[in-house]
């Protein structure tokens, strides 16, 4: 695609720092319109690490009620969600003016918002200062009425219900791109199962559960253990922990005794693992469940936050792409049942293919190229 006037304009994706999602995404954006175009100005950065540092401890105030009263939050989260703002705007205005220096300085054709309150705050600034960048909404999985602006202008989204909304509640039309999740453009180019396994060195025949807790590492690998050792069929289970050295220690401790049983820290391959796996076992996060359609990796839901993760485990079974696996003591039967039922397995795998968006990333870099070359 040819840029207008070979000008190669200057994009600012603002995310941040809570949950994997927003980067992953972010990263996977950057990356797709960096291959579009290798000379484009790309920057991700973490908009609220760009805002003053008490509206940072405001922002972050959620962990509190998340972490001591998870029913309070879930409340909470859930109002806040059909609101049309996420907080009072003068405390937005006041609280992001470093934020706003930054885009004035940065001076963006093209900014791309992935998280609902940054996006906020950018088209406050779009509004009240009359800038005219191109305004990209990356609406990750979850509806939030607050993604409703008039200063936004392409919503890339996951096809179905989350478009559904969004033109429900007045988006237009022709705004929502129903492209998908932008992942990494690693997944558009997959091994084969056997290709993957012989690389990762697993064995070829042994079904194998791929077991995540996230890139920083949270999680309770005690209890996971505890279920995966009652399973009495055959298996293989690897742990991806993350950069949490001492998860990673504790997983080596609970495992020696089983052999079929590997911990890996950090890996750069997560698609070669996933590629590999018959079935994975983690935290619902959007990335993670959009990156295992492309696998057709079917997904055992564990463990989610109240809220958005909690809803995305509704749509793990709605979808029929997985379980949502509401008590430890449910793992082990269900685990059991899916390998000694391949029609159900394959099932489950069929669904997730069928879900599968593994362009996402290029479309919507495209879309966002091709829209902004034609506008004034």
């Amino acid at each position: 695609m040819e840029i207008r006037g070979d000008v190669h304009p200057k994009i600012l994706i603002l995310t941040i720092s809570h949950g994997a999602s927003h980067q992953r995404a972010s990263n996977a954006l950057r990356k797709a319109l960096l291959e579009l175009h290798p000379g484009l100005t790309v920057a991700v950065v973490d908009a609220l690490k760009l805002c003053s540092g008490w509206f940072r401890a405001y922002y972050d105030s959620y962990l509190i009620p998340l972490k001591y009263w998870p029913g309070l939050w879930a409340k909470i989260e859930n109002l806040q969600r059909q609101a049309e703002s996420t907080g009072p705007s003068w405390l937005y205005r006041k609280g992001a003016a470093p934020l706003f220096r930054f885009i004035k300085e940065f001076n963006p054709d093209v900014l791309i918002a992935t998280e609902v309150g940054m996006g906020e705050l950018a088209a406050m600034f779009k509004r009240e200062t009359g800038a005219r960048f191109y305004f990209v909404a990356l609406v990750l999985m979850d509806f939030n009425r607050a993604w409703v602006q008039p200063e936004m202008d392409l919503y890339p989204v996951t096809p179905g219900d989350l478009a559904a909304e969004l033109e429900a509640a007045g988006v237009p039309s022709a705004k929502i791109l129903p492209c998908g999740l932008p992942i990494d453009t690693a997944f558009s180019s997959l091994p084969d199962r056997e290709t993957a396994r012989k690389r990762l060195a697993v064995d070829l025949h042994l079904p194998l559960v791929l077991l995540l807790f996230g890139g920083t590492g949270h999680g309770k690998p005690a209890r996971i253990v505890a279920e995966l050792m009652k399973v009495r069929e055959p298996l293989q289970a690897v742990f991806v922990v993350g950069r949490n050295r001492r998860l990673e220690e504790e997983t080596r401790r609970l495992v020696r005794e089983c052999p079929s049983f590997r911990v890996l820290g950090w890996v750069d391959n997560i698609h070669e693992w996933m590629a590999a796996a018959d079935l994975l076992l983690s935290k619902p996060g959007g990335s993670t469940l959009t990156e295992a359609f492309t696998c057709g990796l079917p997904m055992l839901a564990f463990d989610p936050l109240p809220g958005n993760e909690t809803r995305t485990c509704q749509r793990v079974e709605k979808w029929g792409v997985g379980h949502w696996i509401q008590q430890p003591e449910e793992l082990a039967p269900t685990i059991e049942r899916l390998l000694r039922s391949p029609g159900e397995l394959q099932h489950l795998q069929v669904r997730a293919r069928a879900m599968a968006r593994p362009r996402a990333a290029h479309d919507a870099a495209e879309a966002i190229l091709q829209r902004w070359n034609t506008t004034d």
